[in-house]
């Protein structure tokens, strides 16, 4: 009796393990995806100097690669300004936009108010870029089912706006 106790011992941590193993690779492939899908805003943003809106062509190089690299999840769900700083900085403005996929704030950088020492003083924006890390295994949704503290985050360079 002891015997099949023992070889029950045995099954369970051995399924045990193979769960968490799966999980963590799950867990790093989902990452990856959502730090591409970053990464891949942000360059876009950078070269069409910010003019992504919705049905644009920058936003439609945005869908379609997150479409062939079979990333695929809910909007972050930000809300609220998404500056940590403000006057001191001279950010202004920056609120959250959630599209499909990703969450993007402009926050704007009055050059003056920001005693930039550069001759250059104009106005400048960069833009937030927030993904999701998409955790859809079964049994961890079940154990915690509102999962959403995975993010990956990044900002773009500053863009010149135009006078």
């Amino acid at each position: 009796m002891s015997n099949a106790f023992g070889g029950l011992l045995n099954i369970v941590l051995i399924v045990l393990f193979l769960v968490l193993v799966s999980g963590y690779l799950a867990f790093n492939v989902n990452y990856t995806k959502a730090f591409r899908v970053k990464n891949k805003i942000i360059s876009t943003y950078e070269q069409y100097e910010a003019s992504c809106n919705s049905g644009s062509k920058c936003a439609t190089i945005i869908n379609d690669y997150m479409k062939s690299l079979g990333y695929s999840t809910d909007h972050p769900n930000k809300s609220g300004s998404c500056l940590n700083t403000g006057a001191a900085t001279g950010e202004v403005g920056g609120s959250w936009e959630c599209r499909t996929g990703y969450c993007i704030c402009r926050v704007k950088v009055d050059a003056k108010r920001a005693g930039d020492v550069r001759k250059d003083t104009r106005d400048r924006v960069y833009y937030k870029v927030v993904t999701q890390i998409n955790v859809d295994i079964p049994i961890i949704n079940k154990i915690m089912p509102s999962l959403r503290i995975f993010q990956v985050r990044g900002d773009t360079k500053q863009i010149i706006l135009p006078e």
